[in-house]
């Protein structure tokens, strides 16, 4: 894997891993356009690791409470200022979580194929519109958040496991789906993707364990810096947009996408 390659790699992950647009799309579409060879696990996980260290920086503030309450929720039991939000990190992560162990084994060498990939990107793009139309058309922006709501949305996170999903982008659709506003769907999901990336880095460190291939500690490092830095200021960039104008943009380029996967 030369400079090149390292960097524009490291620009998509940084880029895609948040946005509602499937990073796993994009990773797989990409190398079999230009003929790259396969990166190596030991890049995929300093990807991650940049990308983590992204969000936790993004949300350090709200992660310290969150941590503070969840304690004295175990210590006193009861549900005081952030405590439910970091019990609903915890829990939504088991649906996936579980998927992940049971079908691990069969969704590389079956799913990951364009095909999957075009139709979970076309698909999963038109319900994240129809999901943002309803919230709009029914005018509700729910600000706080239910456990029935933490089931719902970490069984969706769990769809996640198929390419071409997006799991920022299916969790985003489901909260929005049950009336949360988009602020606290967009939060939320976010907050989600902390305990699954870290589960993901864990993974792929265990296999990397069992790997003797030398690697290029330069290009690690690019790796990671970029990675880390493009998904900092995705998230700020991301944020602000839907904000501003929703998630028609990020509809519409799926779609695209997908019929792009599609003629190839």
């Amino acid at each position: 894997m030369d400079i090149f390659q390292t960097i524009t790699l490291s620009l998509i992950q940084g880029l895609t891993e948040f946005l509602p647009i499937s990073s796993s799309a994009h990773l797989v579409l990409l190398p079999k356009l230009l003929n790259w060879p396969d990166q190596g696990l030991a890049f995929d996980v300093v990807l991650h690791f940049g990308t983590l260290c992204a969000i936790i920086f993004y949300y350090r503030n709200i992660l310290l409470v969150m941590s503070q309450d969840f304690i004295s929720s175990i210590q006193t039991r009861r549900m005081e200022g952030e405590a439910l939000l970091a019990w609903g990190v915890l829990l939504g992560t088991i649906p996936v979580g579980l998927a992940g162990l049971l079908f691990k084994d069969s969704i590389e060498p079956n799913l990951r194929t364009l095909e999957v990939i075009a139709f979970a990107t076309l698909f999963f793009g038109v319900l994240l519109g129809f999901s943002d139309w309803l919230n709009r058309f029914l005018d509700r922006s729910r600000e706080i958040i239910r456990s029935s709501d933490i089931l719902i949305i970490g069984c969706f996170q769990a769809l996640a496991l198929i390419p071409g999903t997006s799991r920022s982008g299916i969790t985003i659709t489901a909260a929005l789906l049950i009336g949360l506003s988009r602020s606290l769907s967009i939060k939320f999901s976010f907050l989600l993707s902390i305990p699954v990336i870290a589960i993901a880095m864990v993974v792929k460190t265990f296999d990397l364990v069992n790997k003797v291939d030398s690697v290029d500690w330069s290009l690690l490092l690019l790796g990671f810096i970029i990675s880390a830095i493009t998904a900092y200021a995705t998230i700020i960039f991301f944020i602000r947009l839907v904000e501003r104008i929703g998630l028609l943009p990020f509809v519409i380029y799926r779609l695209l996408l997908g019929v792009l996967l599609l003629t190839i």
